[in-house]
């Protein structure tokens, strides 16, 4: 597939599969019972987070774990009709490449692949469960982020860069967590999208008591990413608002919950907005990875009904501050050139959340969903741009 292109891509969604002791190594015995702990519950393994079993991975060891890209044909139509756990019947060992950078590295080279994001799985989802501590939050990812940084490191051989999670909680906290990446290198860092849950309750990310946090992000000209977790957005009691999947019975059938992951990313882009994080911070970048771009189009035709209500409040037009402060990596089963044309193919960029069993079995597939694109613009939707935003843009 690279013999098609001149150039080597940089893939802004890859993932490991934690370390069993991934959460644990760094954490004080004594905090285990408030924020992580093992159990053995009827034979298996299950992370206790809070006090409440997890069970939003089947199997949190990940061994054995099914192959990467699994459910490929599900999420691209689904042609042969197939349940979902059909899709799931295949197991294998864990792979080295999965949890150990240098075999990593050679996996890269085998694909393809210049350069990697790299972002968290079980990591993406815990903040939800243990909300309700606030303090606690930041003393698992605190532990989270040590051992990320021992494992991976955050600049690993100039090809690996993975993100360490930031956890908006404790407004302090984030301050000193950015501080401490930065000062390790880091060249990105990841979210969830979701309204984060203080000690004084509920707050909009762009609240100004995070000010701080954002004039650091400002000043650095880091870029933050806003990925696909549990982002607690409700169902509303239309649904099961859990996160795990259940494709069990034949009596599987489809859930709004399905869309709660754009949902949440539509929410934190358009607030980003209309809180005006860019009028006072216009160095912030962000990305949206792994959270679909069916919004898009929504988000701007509301955006643009808003101005036009509220013509006084915006100081420039909120369709191109969503341009021009946002990138998109959109599903790979998505319509990338409506994306392009709504975003401009400069701010869209190329992930295959590989080795998920949602993402692709082989990272540049995606090429082939560029073909109506000059050779101009592929290389700007699976390079330059995601080049750009890994490289420190400081004031």
């Amino acid at each position: 597939m690279t013999a098609e292109l001149d150039f080597v891509p940089f893939d802004c969604d890859n993932h490991y599969y934690e370390a069993i002791d991934a959460f644990t190594r760094h954490l004080d015995p004594k905090d285990g019972p408030r924020c992580v702990q093992w159990a053995q519950i009827e034979g298996r393994q299950y992370q206790v987070i809070g006090g409440q079993v997890s069970r939003v991975v089947t199997n949190p060891t990940f061994d054995p774990i099914s192959p990467a890209g699994a459910m490929h044909d599900y999420f691209r139509g689904n042609p042969d009709g197939k349940h979902p756990i059909e899709f799931l019947t295949q197991r294998e060992p864990i792979r080295p490449e999965y949890r150990d950078h240098d075999a990593r590295i050679a996996t890269l080279d085998r694909q393809g692949i210049s350069k990697i994001w790299l972002f968290p799985t079980l990591g993406m989802l815990y903040e939800e469960i243990l909300k309700h501590d606030p303090e606690g939050v930041g003393i698992m990812f605190t532990a989270f982020n040590r051992w990320l940084a021992e494992d991976w490191g955050f600049d690993y051989q100039d090809r690996i860069f993975a993100g360490p999670y930031i956890s908006l909680a404790s407004p302090e906290w984030a301050c000193n967590e950015l501080d401490w990446a930065l000062a390790q290198g880091a060249r990105v860092v990841v979210m969830r999208a979701a309204a984060p849950t203080t000690a004084h309750g509920q707050r909009t990310p762009f609240d100004t008591i995070y000010d701080p946090f954002w004039a650091r992000v400002n000043e650095a000209g880091i870029t933050v990413v806003i990925h696909a977790g549990d982002s607690g957005n409700s169902s509303n009691g239309y649904a099961n608002d859990s996160f795990s999947a259940q494709f069990s019975g034949v009596g599987w059938k489809p859930s709004i919950k399905a869309f709660n992951i754009e949902r949440a990313a539509q929410d934190f882009i358009i607030s980003s907005i209309f809180e005006k994080l860019f009028d006072r911070f216009p160095n912030v970048r962000m990305a949206s990875v792994e959270n679909g771009s069916s919004f898009l189009a929504d988000a701007c035709t509301k955006l643009t009904s808003t101005a036009k209500k509220m013509p006084r409040y915006f100081t420039e037009d909120p369709v191109e501050s969503l341009r021009q402060n946002w990138w998109i990596n959109p599903f790979w089963e998505d319509d990338v050139q409506e994306v392009a044309e709504i975003m401009g193919t400069d701010h869209v960029i190329f992930g295959s959340d590989w080795p998920h069993i949602e993402g692709m079995p082989n990272p540049l597939d995606y090429v082939s969903e560029l073909e109506a694109f000059s050779p101009q613009d592929q290389r700007r939707i699976l390079l330059d741009n995601v080049t750009a935003l890994n490289t420190p843009r400081p004031l």
